[in-house]
């Protein structure tokens, strides 16, 4: 395998409309990203994966665009972004883009004249149906709820939108759609991008009269046109979300031989608590032999045939720490367990902004106080469906998106010094005590945690390239495993609770060289070694 920057990278997700005001308008914007640089820079991190700042009417936020070569106004001008891959440049830190070419908005140029009428040039940019029986084409539902059609009194057809109605999916068999693609993702390529992170990307080879959605027959012939035509020529990353991925489908888009992608997400780990053939909203507690089986599985699969992508959090997911650690008595110990857990493992890391610091899920008691879109609608369909109101309000609590998204927490001031005007999305109250001024003055903190972190996978090989071995002769709470490259080999512990744990390993023995840990520890004795609530270590054997 080809050693690439990306390989040793560490990226941190900006969730730009929440990280860093700059104008007082309540909207975090690029000049306000510019400023954190430096804070970024003390992290360590190698990249940033910019959520989408395009033009935008901000029917999903930001993922419904309606012009690729352009800023959403309130997040700045293209002087700012500019001045921001400049700025981010100069402290060796990438910008990553965040591409979303399954769908526009309906506010785009190309449907705006594709709706107008049948034979205009832009129809077959998005896909357009006939109703059958005076219905919608056929039975497939929106990721948001309904429907997946939408009738247009218009031209008297339906088109297709796997999310909002205001977002039409466009048709990628036309070949002029995936030229107008090739031709954006070139421009901020000549711009300086280090890459791109590929929205829904398994879905752009739908095949929607036969209900085919992700993984479509195409979507590899797709894939390999748009690394020939685009980013192939550039020393660049590229990730895409993929649902629905195994390690063999992640194999056929990230082996290095394929001229695909650099890596994907995908999602086993996050559906493990939930119920069995349900959505997403419908829970059940995480069992931590199950983690350990998906994520070993992910850590060995690949093989040299791939490259793995490690995350506990992103815009879409609840905060870890709430989720599935202890966000009150052992916040800051469960916190950093996940981060040591996560990051001696074999991958490219992914911090979502504020993981750092250990923010949390913030509770409402009313749809009222519910921004994203996707909550909402679930909340309308199962009331109207006989559910509780309560039972709703607490699966979005638990599972829903606006956990992700409140706004930074940056320090005691109003707002968290997120803004002086009023924030967009409410500031979880907690920022008294959870804040980044905080983590920066306790030389203890989460985020002390997370840097020392991303400074051993820059030193050390046996991180990016070794091999993973799960220990299997531990409880069901406890999380071990080994990592050995070139006759060194680590060992990677975590308790995955409240209650203490005693490890008896009498293969593995003592060791005096502990690598980091999130309680004091000096050295340890796998013989007998009585893990504290929470506690995780790594040690040299």
């Amino acid at each position: 395998m080809n050693v690439k920057w990306w390989q040793t990278a560490v990226v941190y997700q900006v969730y730009p409309r929440s990280f860093q005001d700059s104008d007082g308008d309540g909207i975090g914007d690029l000049k306000g990203v510019t400023r954190r640089l430096d804070y970024l820079e003390k992290l360590g991190i190698t990249a940033i994966w910019l959520s989408p700042v395009y033009k935008s009417p901000n029917d999903d936020n930001g993922y419904d665009i309606s012009d690729y070569q352009d800023i959403m106004t309130e997040f700045g001008s293209m002087d700012d972004m500019d001045e921001l891959i400049k700025q981010a440049d100069q402290r060796n830190i990438k910008i990553i883009m965040d591409l979303v070419v399954n769908h526009t908005s309906d506010e785009h140029k190309w449907f705006i004249e594709s709706r107008k009428s049948k034979d205009n040039p832009y129809r077959d940019y998005y896909i357009w149906r006939d109703p059958v029986n005076g219905e919608a084409p056929n039975s497939l539902k929106s990721t948001f709820s309904g429907s997946a059609w939408e009738y247009d009194e218009e031209t008297g057809q339906y088109y297709l939108h796997l999310f909002s109605k205001k977002q039409p999916d466009l048709n990628w068999e036309n070949e002029k759609v995936r030229q107008e693609v090739w031709d954006m993702m070139n421009f901020w390529l000549e711009k300086g991008v280090g890459g791109f992170r590929m929205d829904v990307i398994d879905l752009v080879g739908k095949i929607p009269d036969e209900e085919i959605l992700g993984n479509g027959p195409k979507l590899h012939e797709y894939l390999q046109e748009m690394n020939r035509e685009t980013f192939g020529k550039y020393d660049v990353l590229t990730v895409g979300e993929t649902w629905g991925a195994t390690p063999e489908i992640a194999k056929l888009y990230s082996d290095p031989k394929r001229n695909e992608l650099s890596m994907v997400f995908q999602f086993e780990h996050i559906g493990l608590d939930q119920q069995l053939g349900k959505e997403k909203w419908d829970y059940k507690p995480l069992e931590v032999n199950e983690l350990k089986l998906v994520l070993s599985k992910w850590q060995t699969a690949l093989g040299n045939e791939g490259w793995n992508s490690l995350f506990w959090n992103n815009h879409d997911l609840p905060r870890i720490v709430s989720r599935w650690g202890n966000d009150t008595t052992y916040r800051v110990e469960s916190a950093k367990m996940f981060a040591i857990l996560l990051h001696l493992m074999k991958g490219t890391p992914y911090i979502y902004q504020g993981e750092e610091i250990g923010m949390t899920n913030y509770p409402v008691n009313d749809i009222s106080d519910v921004e994203d879109i996707e909550s909402v609608n679930m909340y309308h369909e199962r009331l109207a469906n006989g559910y509780k109101k309560e039972d709703i309000i607490a699966s979005i609590n638990f599972k829903g998106r606006d956990n992700a998204r409140t706004p930074i927490q940056w320090d005691r001031t109003e707002n968290a010094g997120f803004t002086t005007g009023i924030p967009w999305l409410h500031v979880n109250p907690n920022y008294q005590e959870i804040n980044v001024a905080a983590n920066l003055e306790d030389p203890n903190s989460i985020f002390y945690c997370y840097q020392k972190l991303i400074q051993l996978r820059k030193d050390n090989p046996i991180i990016v390239w070794g091999e993973y071995e799960l220990v299997t002769d531990t409880s069901e709470q406890v999380f071990m495993y080994l990592r050995k490259y070139e006759g060194e080999t680590w060992a990677v512990v975590a308790n995955f609770g409240e209650k203490k744990k005693t490890l008896q390993l009498e293969h593995l023995g003592p060791s005096n060289e502990v690598i980091i840990s999130n309680y004091e520890r000096s050295s340890v004795d796998f013989q007998q070694l009585e893990l504290k609530p929470f506690e995780a270590l790594a040690v040299k054997l």
